[in-house]
């Protein structure tokens, strides 16, 4: 397959972290992965599987020690702090088990977060921010902060947030722990739909029920992929 055909291209990942000494932690052992557009992976794995790790680079949060990461086609494993910012902050879309709201600003102005970090006109994308907010229910909570919203109704804001800039890739981490069941359902239903109108899905979780609602679950365990499942046939490249 052409790396232009993929959203996420990983060959021989790894992450090394030097202890001192000649002590050193494998966090990642080479991973090759393939996350298409349209797609909805799971990852699973106890702590220490390198789970984090590999979010972390999936989210050009961190470099690897080796090996090569494509995202959309363009390799950033090598980019400076600069360029990785820009891949990130226009490629990558991010929802926190936090909400990561900040809390001086009301939900449209959250909304606006990224737009202002990529250095875009406010003005011109109101109207675009404000069709988010009324996508996730929000639309009559526009002038409100953080601490006027329940959790659930701030994870819509953080799901409004990462659509802003239309990225290629939003990238969940354990997005319903904050959550009560029912409102973690109605979140997991959001990022469904979101999935269902063509958005990649990278979505990180302990819980296997949360899991089979990916298309993929990938599994994994010291650093390498122990095993992947697959829950359902993959959107069409055709």
């Amino acid at each position: 397959m052409a790396q232009e055909q993929a959203i996420i291209r990983l060959e021989e990942l790894e992450k090394r972290y030097d202890l001192g000494g000649e002590a050193e932690v494998r966090a990642l052992r080479g991973i090759d992965l393939v996350v298409r557009p349209g797609s909805y992976v799971a990852i699973m794995g106890p702590s220490g599987s390198g789970k984090s790790t590999m979010l972390n680079l999936i989210g050009c949060l961190d470099r690897p020690t080796s090996g090569r990461y494509f995202l959309g086609g363009t390799d950033v494993s090598a980019m400076p702090d600069d360029e990785l910012s820009e891949a990130r902050g226009s490629g990558i879309g991010f929802i926190f088990q936090s909400y990561n709201l900040i809390a001086q600003l009301t939900v449209i102005e959250n909304i606006q977060v990224p737009l202002l970090y990529q250095g875009k006109d406010l003005d011109a994308a109101h109207d675009h921010c404000v069709q988010l907010a009324q996508t996730v229910g929000l639309g009559d909570r526009l002038h409100h902060r953080p601490n006027q919203l329940s959790g659930g109704q701030q994870q819509r804001v953080a799901i409004a947030r990462s659509l802003v800039n239309d990225p290629l890739l939003i990238l969940a981490d354990e997005p319903t722990g904050n959550l009560d069941s029912r409102t973690g359902v109605e979140v997991l239903e959001l990022i469904d739909q979101l999935n269902a109108r063509g958005k990649t899905i990278v979505l990180v979780t302990h819980d296997e029920r949360i899991a089979t609602r990916a298309h993929r679950v990938i599994h994994m365990k010291d650093g390498l992929i122990e095993r992947e499942i697959v829950n359902r046939p993959e959107p069409s490249q055709g």
